[in-house]
């Protein structure tokens, strides 16, 4: 688990699950599992992206960042497209 951006609106933390550990739970192709968590801080929800999904928002805040370094509000504005699918309200123990 890794946070890798927080900022007023949202946090992002990325999940990651080594090949080697899927590898020795599955038999069959070894597939980079993992995904994002995405928290909005103002609506109090949240959503876990994985897979092609997870995929499209990796490749997109990297297109992000290879035009430059991008402003909070830039991220913000990104990050907010797939928040909007965000369901699960966050619950605090």
């Amino acid at each position: 688990m890794h946070m890798l951006y927080n900022s007023d609106s949202f946090i992002v933390v990325q999940f990651d699950v080594p090949t080697a550990e899927l590898h020795a739970v599955e038999e069959g192709p070894q597939l980079n599992r993992g995904g994002f968590e995405i928290v909005d801080k103002f609506a109090r929800k949240e959503i876990f992206i994985e897979g092609a999904l997870a995929e499209s928002f990796q490749q997109g805040v990297q297109a992000l960042i290879a035009e430059g370094e991008p402003s909070e509000d830039e991220l913000d504005a990104f990050i907010e497209r797939y928040a909007v699918m965000g369901q699960q309200p966050v619950v605090m123990h």
